[in-house]
């Protein structure tokens, strides 16, 4: 199928466009200023094969990435496989009448930053707050986690008197510890394959940067190295209160709250800056606005963005990238291709390996990627009605956002499930219902609910994914109903996503969120590789963009905007090899 151009460009003409000043924008000579381009569908004349810069995948990163080049002058195009840009942050109708967040399902960790520097709330980004989160835990108890210490104090001294008192000296420590990982996000990672001056220089200017971490580094370590499970031990008594923090360690990870350097995943979670419990809010018209916010501001500046365009091959010559060729045989050619896709699509399917170092493609072929997330998208009569949840005791209306999984053991067991090839018999999951804030997504009077959890192994033992999703789906449904008694019975279609699903839909490896393991040895200069860990490649002018590199993947853009700035470094003497 011919590709279409999803977002047109020429529109920097528009009243009220006058951005911040952009520091990435400092690093490219005026002349080549931010510039209106024609973009020309398919049905019309022929569009330029030749560009500044290619981004593979129209993933929210890959629009951050296009978004900053296009500002800063480079002419710019994004090609996406799909018919509809985003990613895995799209809006999609499941069911007649019925549009989901289809894979990620609330925003977190959008950084401020980007959204500052690209004018999202201008180009149609609105955040709704989501209510303080809500955890059944059977029968009539639940416990409630907010941002409010005190609210949470009084939590957990219904459980720990020890843990309440505990849990403010926990927020701080915790805080302090984000406050330098927050820091480290925008950070390239050096690259010790290098072995030259450079290399040296950046190093040394690294550890300079946070010398003064100090006593602050054995927190560090312990919050990489240790499991969720003995990291909040150290700190709490109560297997509940243990259990509310821990779930953060399970989602979207293939392990246990027990599991050594889950601790880690926690803080990754919790990271979010802005509405909502934790961070967390809705997005009004689903995740697809942020991508649709993020295009648009790229297409004030130029950004051109075709859909149904997939990438076959990164064409290379005399060790550098000369541009791509598409499935249906077209060619464009530019001075860089930044890849948005999966490190181990990149390396392992899009490039030929003769042009990698052997020692690359082992550490690809390493990189733990298997998932056992899944998401369930259920169009419905009503919400679930928890059995526990008490408006007048929590001091919301209904609980928009919600854990199911009491108890630490309950945690395990899932993993243990999924450890030996099989699916949870009790899954763990985080129900929300954004239609209770957001009527754009559903019929008059109708709800979506998301349901993300795990644990769904992407490759089972003893059976097919064909023929354990429907067991599978009943387990989910047994849970809710366990919690929200009857709500079964209020469900009027659903898709079940498992990770073959997540990775054949939208391309993520083996299905995992985060393009690959949150672990100490997937972190910073080991991701995906210490040969491509500052987003260079060993191939000229090839970049990663993507959430193969770091800091991960969540929907944070900061892969993107990393990427762009080193590109934008970069970017004269690439301008000169290809004069050259």
């Amino acid at each position: 199928m011919a590709g279409r151009v999803t977002w047109l460009t020429g529109l920097a003409g528009e009243p009220g466009l006058a951005g911040p000043s952009d520091p990435l924008r400092a690093l490219v000579p005026s002349r080549w200023g931010a510039r209106n381009l024609a973009a020309h569908s398919a049905s019309g004349s022929v569009m330029a094969t030749h560009y500044d810069a290619i981004i593979i995948g129209s993933g929210h990163n890959g629009l951050v990435c296009g978004a900053y080049l296009a500002r800063a002058g480079l002419r710019t195009l994004v090609l996406e496989r799909r018919g509809l840009i985003g990613g895995a942050a799209v809006t999609e109708e499941f069911s007649p009448g019925f549009r989901a967040s289809r894979f990620s399902y609330v925003m977190s960790l959008l950084h401020p930053r980007i959204i500052g520097d690209l004018e999202l709330r201008s180009m149609g980004l609105e955040v709704l707050p989501a209510n303080d989160l809500f955890c059944p835990l059977g029968g009539d108890d639940y416990i409630v986690f907010s941002d409010n210490v005190r609210k949470t104090q009084a939590e957990f001294a219904r459980f720990s008197r020890h843990d309440a008192e505990a849990y403010p000296r926990f927020a701080r420590d915790l805080a302090a510890s984000a406050a330098i990982v927050r820091k480290l996000l925008f950070e390239t990672p050096v690259n010790p394959v290098r072995g030259n001056w450079r290399s040296f220089r950046e190093t040394a200017g690294l550890l300079w940067r946070y010398r003064r971490i100090g006593d602050r580094a054995h927190r560090l370590v312990d919050l990489l190295a240790q499991s969720a499970y003995d990291y909040l031990s150290a700190w709490f008594e109560s297997d509940i209160v243990k259990s509310v923090l821990a779930y953060y360690a399970s989602i979207g990870t293939f392990a246990g709250p027990r599991s050594p350097g889950t601790a880690y995943v926690i803080m990754h979670h919790v990271m979010g800056e802005h509405e909502g419990a934790g961070g967390w809010g809705f997005v009004r018209g689903g995740m697809g606005a942020i991508s649709a916010a993020i295009a648009r501001s790229g297409a004030r500046h130029g950004l051109e963005v075709m859909t149904d365009a997939a990438v076959a091959e990164v064409a290379t010559s005399g060790g550098c990238a000369r541009g791509v060729r598409l499935a249906d045989g077209r060619e464009y050619t530019a001075s860089v291709v930044a890849s948005n896709a999966n490190a181990k699509t990149l390396f392992r399917r899009l490039l030929n390996p003769a042009a990698l170092p052997p020692e690359l493609l082992a550490d690809i072929d390493a990189y733990r990627t298997f998932s056992t997330a899944f998401k369930l998208n259920i169009a419905a009569d009503a919400p679930p009605r928890y059995r526990a949840f008490d408006p007048a005791k929590t001091g919301f209306a209904y609980p928009t956002y919600v854990h199911i999984g009491p108890g630490i053991d309950y945690l395990e067991r899932a993993y243990d499930d999924a450890k030996y090839g099989r699916p949870s018999a009790r899954p763990f999951m985080t129900p929300v219902v954004p239609t209770v804030v957001d009527d754009s997504l559903a019929p008059a009077g109708k709800h979506v609910v998301n349901a993300f959890g795990g644990h769904a192994p992407h490759t089972l033992k003893d059976a097919t994914w064909a023929e354990a999703k429907p067991a599978f789906t009943r387990a989910a449904l047994d849970v809710l109903d366990e919690m929200a008694p009857g709500f079964s019975g209020q469900v009027l279609d659903l898709e079940m996503l498992v990770p073959p699903d997540l990775e054949e839909i939208v391309g993520l490896p083996q299905g995992h969120i985060f393009h690959g393991e949150l672990s100490l040895d997937q972190l910073f200069l080991q991701r995906p590789s210490p040969w491509c860990a500052d987003y260079r490649t060993p191939v000229a002018g090839l970049y990663l963009c993507g959430s193969s590199s770091h800091p991960g993947g969540g929907v944070s853009g900061i892969p993107g905007h990393n990427a762009a700035r080193e590109i934008l470094k970069d970017w004269r003497r690439l301008r000169r090899r290809r004069a050259s």
